[in-house]
């Protein structure tokens, strides 16, 4: 097996003649426009990060290459041939095909059937599912010691957890034998086992010739599998450069133009906020859920409370009990009082929040209006007859104050990009002044800026009094933000970090299940 920190190579000399190749492609909705004059070359046996803030234009450019979009002007070529893409069939049929973080599986029908669906092997004029569950089996093997679940090809999606599906994902995108990859966020919902395989997997697709496009808000990331950076900003191409020639600091500054944001975006260490004399907000014991194993935890009033570990190890079913949405065992005080929530309704009403990290299945109804998802935890406050003018006032001071990215409080969620999205999802619950902030890896698959503007939010709430209880798959965020990093394994909190232990090394071993000098609360 390959070492997943094996640096990318360099790009060979000459390059290649692309596979694909945009020149120019321009794309707009309306008043908004997506793209302005994008270029992008994707070439054999190289891998080419396609980089930009939320909005920049890299995912509507992913579409138009995978033909799920239409360019309203530029130009496309494939083996150098002038190309019109018709639909996502055509481009699969010329061996470009795409992994998204937005998933495109059926939830009720079984792996194998969604692997295979619309180009199921066929036998004697029906489809022959034998065949269909043996080659799914043989690309599930490529997974086969990181799935945390048992996968196999009859097991129904809706029973996997979301980094299982992502799997999938790619397992269904492979089935195409495609020769033109795009992976649009595909490891947002993976944990780190399964970024490893999926990048030594990369690599080996790479040394085979295939072409791929990778997308990814996460720069290590970019340093580990990518050989050039293409950057966008404002739907337009700024610049590219070679991974092994360039540093993270010139990519950001090239995606947000450089300046003050940047520089607080890779800063290591946020102020930290919290005092140490604060009075206690939230304090559990002998507390335990599905998933979760006995634990004791006292969280202070304007104190960030981290949950680290590798994903699935209990940290999402702990937020959700808290939350009212799973039942649990032991007692929970919240500002002194003794406090069972049996949905999350009560939980609501005693100024408890929670941001999901799927924000598409749990935090948002995508095809509905902004207005009407800022106010779904609220409208109940607006009387009977509504008062939707105030409503509306409210739901704008709510945009403005996020600094949301809209046309009107009328589109719907679907349009936004992903950071825009997720403001959404946090301004809903902001709007109703939370003393408990329940974070479900709240970033996953969010640019630069957004994360920027992101972090500056949760020192605001912070310096208000608002105690945050915060999951996230990115160490750096953990090690940055929080005061106190709880480390999850298998249900347990293995360990507490905090002060000098609060470090890679700390975390990094307390995940794995390593030794470390380092206690449990």
């Amino acid at each position: 097996m390959a070492n997943p920190s094996t640096p990318p190579r360099s790009p060979a000399a000459p390059l290649r003649e692309p596979v694909v190749s945009v020149r120019g492609v321009a794309k707009r909705y309306g008043a908004v426009r997506a793209l302005e004059s994008a270029d992008l070359d994707i070439r054999a046996g190289e891998v080419v990060a396609l980089l930009g803030a939320n909005g920049s234009g890299k995912s509507t450019l992913g579409r138009i290459i995978t033909g799920i979009t239409k360019p309203d002007a530029g130009n496309l070529t494939i083996d150098g041939q002038s190309a019109h893409l018709t639909s996502p069939a055509h481009a699969r049929r010329l061996g470009i095909t795409a992994i998204y973080q937005e998933l495109s599986l059926v939830p009720d029908m079984s792996v194998a059937e969604n692997v295979w669906l619309g180009h199921e092997p066929m036998r004697l004029g029906g489809i022959d599912r034998r065949a269909m569950r043996e080659n799914t089996a043989e690309l599930l093997a490529n997974f086969a010691d990181v799935f945390s679940v048992p996968v196999t090809p009859d097991t129904v999606v809706d029973d996997l957890p979301p980094s299982e599906r992502q799997l999938v994902e790619v397992v269904k995108a492979l089935a195409w034998r495609p020769r033109v990859l795009v992976l649009d966020e595909a490891t947002a919902s993976l944990d780190s086992r399964q970024v490893d395989r999926l990048f030594e997997l990369v690599r080996n697709w790479r040394d085979q010739g295939m072409a791929l496009a990778f997308v990814s808000h996460r720069m290590e990331e970019i340093f580990r599998v990518a050989d050039r950076a293409a950057v966008l900003r404002n739907g337009a191409s700024v610049g590219e450069k070679l991974i092994s020639e360039t540093t993270e600091r010139e990519l950001v500054d090239l995606m947000t133009g450089g300046g003050e944001l940047a520089a607080m975006v890779l800063q290591e260490r946020h102020e930290d906020t919290a005092a140490a004399t604060a009075p206690v907000l939230l304090e559990l014991e002998a507390f335990s859920c599905a998933g979760v194993e006995p634990l004791n935890l006292t969280v202070h009033k304007g104190e960030l409370v981290g949950l680290g570990g590798l994903q699935g190890q209990g940290q999402r079913q702990l937020l959700l009990a808290l939350f009212g949405a799973a039942t649990h065992k032991g007692s929970v005080t919240l500002d002194g009082h003794a406090v069972l929530f049996r949905n999350p309704r009560q939980a609501q009403r005693a100024g408890v929040a929670y941001v999901p990290g799927d924000r598409n299945r749990e935090g948002l109804l995508p095809i509905r209006p902004i207005l009407e998802n800022l106010q779904l935890p609220g409208w109940r406050d607006y009387g009977t007859p509504l008062r939707l003018r105030q409503a509306r006032t409210d739901a704008n001071a709510a945009v403005q104050d996020l600094a949301i990215k809209i046309d009107s409080l009328d589109e719907p969620v679907a349009n936004l990009s992903g950071g825009n999205a997720q403001k959404v999802v946090i301004g809903k619950w902001l709007m109703r002044e939370p003393r408990l902030l329940l974070l479900d890896d709240p970033t996953k698959g969010v640019d630069v800026n957004a994360k920027a503007e992101f972090y500056r939010l949760l020192h605001r709430l912070q310096e208000q009094g608002t105690t945050i209880l915060f999951h996230s798959s990115d160490d750096s965020e953990l090690l940055g933000l929080c005061q106190r990093v709880l480390v999850m394994q298998d249900g347990h909190v293995r360990a507490e970090l905090t002060g000098d232990t609060l470090d890679k090394q700390h975390l990094v071993a307390a995940s794995m299940g390593a030794g470390v000098a380092v206690s449990a609360p």
